[in-house]
């Protein structure tokens, strides 16, 4: 991309919500020149919120209101036939290519080099006498350490998606950009690494209090950020999808260096008194990001501007305006344990009751999934959802839920979607937190020393102890004791899949770990039918009524880079297999 084309395209920046406080200031501005932005802290700021605005999130923006969960086996989109299906119904390809990860990505690093060349150093002359001026410097000349961690990022999610992937630090023109070689995944992790290293002791620790006389933005990266990255980037480079035809040495190390990365964000948060929220619920509610206990946990956070898509998208079928949206599978719904830590398929579990199967259950499940028989939403015009086939809320009616529930989590339950007196709330999409950084820590441990209890030297806790964190949170036991690698292995997948339902990770968790076709092609979901007053449960697995998953072969761990990208440059490969 040109700097022309670059400056221009700053003429007029809205707002952007990047974190766990209040906004950023909002403001418009005219671009007559790089030398009018240069003159002034506001201006220049203005180009690190640009890119703050390219922060992913998922509230169904990318797939015509499907969220990517529903190209897992999280949830099946209530509208047959819509774009997510491509995922696994044959139609993926490079021409096809679905994500607008690239363009996105590719487009935000070239901001944060233009920024990095162009816009870093200044001195901002015609300032000097303004008694905020050593505030606003401060804030300045941080600015090159969240553009930099931006940059990182932004790879980041390139890396994680297409493997191999340009490797880009200076600030190149349209031509120099196009063609630009794909750099071994390998070296892509070496330079995210590298970078946050450089960062992490340099960049705001913390930003309140931060300035005197000038309003903080704790909505900015900081150095917790920037570990909390270091750490998942080590996380995916130890992972079988980027090990493969490495020696078992070199696996090994690369999962203690992972686990070393993140205990480190784990001893910096005890060290800043971060913690587990008490309650689940309130990591995702509207005002987590001022949430007394969210915000201990909350490492990082994308928030969106004040709307109510989310609600309009999935809020169950049967309520004005309601869409029905990414309904949660019941591959996941039986995922969530009874009280008593047994799974619902135990011969011995006695407190699951097939005819009343949402009792006794994790309460991680009430907090992610509504079910039938609740009143949820507060404005739901019924006494109750009525999800049994023929009620209002069921699949019977067009967009009716197709797995027998509809989805809570980050979805605000007293908003009003139709008639007098709409509302709107805030919405905040969790980056990082400590919750998932517990089980970061756990994967890697378990995989470094081969068992979930051991602690091995340089470590204070087993993943044993650092999963037992979060299932005390959500009021579960502790794991048993005298599991096995693979029975381990096979209780943190499923305490991952719970506790980070629809936050974004399950499709790449299971892409890095190589096991699509074990959780990806089968889809059960709850048929429940209704006669008189008896309500009836029947899990079902793959029903005619939704489409067929299908999985294409390995290729498909990492996406095709769109093939027009790869046409118009004259260095990109293609993906294997694509």
């Amino acid at each position: 991309m040109k700097l022309k084309h670059i400056i221009n395209g700053m003429a007029i920046l809205s707002l952007g919500l990047t974190a766990c406080s209040d906004q950023m200031d909002h403001k418009e501005f005219k671009i007559d020149g790089e030398d009018y932005i240069q003159r002034d802290f506001d201006k220049v700021g203005k180009i690190t919120t640009h890119i703050y605005r390219d922060l992913d999130y998922d509230h169904g923006q990318s797939y015509g209101g499907a969220m990517l969960a529903s190209a897992t086996d999280e949830s099946v989109y209530s509208h047959q036939g819509a774009t997510i299906e491509s995922y696994y119904n044959g139609a993926w390809s490079a021409s096809n290519a679905l994500s607008t990860t690239w363009g996105t990505c590719f487009d935000a690093i070239a901001y944060c080099n233009l920024y990095l060349d162009r816009f870093n150093n200044l001195e901002f002359p015609e300032h000097k006498l303004e008694k905020d001026y050593k505030d606003q410097m401060l804030k300045y000349n941080n600015y090159q350490w969240e553009v930099r961690f931006l940059r990182a990022y932004f790879h980041f999610l390139m890396l994680r998606q297409y493997g191999d992937v340009p490797l880009m630090t200076e600030n190149y023109n349209a031509e120099e950009a196009n063609n630009q070689p794909r750099a071994a995944a390998d070296d892509v992790f070496a330079f995210i690494d590298d970078e946050c290293v450089a960062i992490k002791d340099t960049i705001i620790a913390n930003y309140s209090g931060a300035y005197n006389s000038i309003e903080n933005e704790s909505g900015r990266v900081n150095k917790l950020t920037v570990l909390a990255l270091r750490a998942r980037a080590a996380l995916y480079h130890a992972s079988p999808l980027f090990t493969q035809g490495k020696s078992d040495s070199e696996k090994k190390e690369l999962w203690h260096q992972a686990a070393l990365r993140n205990k480190e964000v784990i001893d910096s948060c005890k060290k800043v008194s971060m913690n587990l929220a008490k309650t689940y619920s309130s990591l995702f509610g509207v005002d987590n990001w001022q949430n007394a206990e969210a915000i201990k946990e909350i490492i990082f956070a994308r928030r969106v501007a004040d709307d109510r898509a989310m609600e309009t998208r999935n809020f169950p079928i049967g309520m004005s305006g309601a869409g029905g949206g990414n309904c949660p599978t019941e591959n996941l719904v039986s995922a969530y344990e009874t009280l008593n830590g047994l799974s619902i398929d135990d011969p011995a579990n006695d407190q699951y009751d097939p005819k009343n199967p949402y009792a006794n259950r994790d309460a991680r499940l009430a907090a992610t999934v509504a079910v039938n028989g609740e009143k949820w939403p507060v404005n739901l015009p019924t006494d109750a959802l009525e999800i049994w086939y023929g009620g209002s809320n069921s699949r019977s009616v067009q967009y009716g839920t197709p797995t027998g529930y509809y989805l809570k989590k980050y979805v605000n339950g007293d908003q009003k979607i139709s008639g007098s007196g709409v509302t709107t709330s805030k919405h905040t999409w969790v980056l990082f937190r400590l919750g998932q950084v517990y089980l970061d820590y756990a994967e890697a441990l378990l995989n470094y020393c081969g068992s979930g209890y051991d602690v091995p030297e340089g470590f204070t806790m087993s993943a044993a102890d650092a999963i037992n964190l979060v299932r005390k949170r959500a009021g579960q036991p502790n794991l048993p004791t005298g599991l096995s690698y693979d029975e381990f292995v096979k209780r943190y997948e499923n305490e991952r899949f719970v506790e980070l339902a629809f936050e974004g990770h399950r499709m790449y968790d299971v892409h890095r770990w190589m096991k699509a076709p074990q959780y990806f092609t089968n889809i059960k979901v709850m048929e429940i039918t209704k006669n008189g007053d008896e309500i009836t449960y029947t899990p079902v697995l793959n029903p005619s009524y939704i489409t067929k998953r299908t999985w294409g072969g390995d290729h498909q761990y990492f996406w095709p880079i769109p093939q027009a990208e790869v046409l118009k440059s004259g260095a990109l490969t293609q993906n294997t297999g694509w």
